[in-house]
């Protein structure tokens, strides 16, 4: 499992992924856009999936405005939203969707009581 901050300035994001052998990708600046839209209204990544990098998820349920699960294969995404940043896990077997929630849902947490 990965964990991934990204930060925006209420117009524009960024957000780097680092996998686990230490190797980076970036979101595309359409990929965060989407990603902050999305929050705003679930119903446009239940309609067309979320993308993160070159994989697309099918979005589960989630908070709205708060958190935001995805499904892919034996794997999958949570993306939590903060005050000033989004955190994203990342995940496959043998990690299960519980572990990678608990985890990203903790770090945002921990950074909303930062006041980021």
């Amino acid at each position: 499992m990965c964990v991934v901050v990204g930060r925006w300035d209420g117009e524009r994001g960024e957000c780097g992924v680092c996998d686990g052998w230490g190797m980076m990708w970036q979101l595309s600046s359409t990929e965060v856009e989407k990603l902050l839209d999305g929050f705003e209204d679930g119903s446009l990544l239940a309609e067309n999936g979320l993308f993160l990098g070159s994989a697309k998820y099918m979005v589960l349920q989630g908070e709205a405005g708060v958190v935001i699960r995805g499904k892919k294969g034996a794997g999958g995404c949570t993306v939590k939203k903060t005050n000033s940043a989004f955190v994203i896990g990342l995940y496959d077997y043998p990690v299960t969707p519980g572990e990678c929630n608990m985890v990203v849902e903790r770090l945002g947490d921990y950074l909303c009581d930062q006041g980021l």
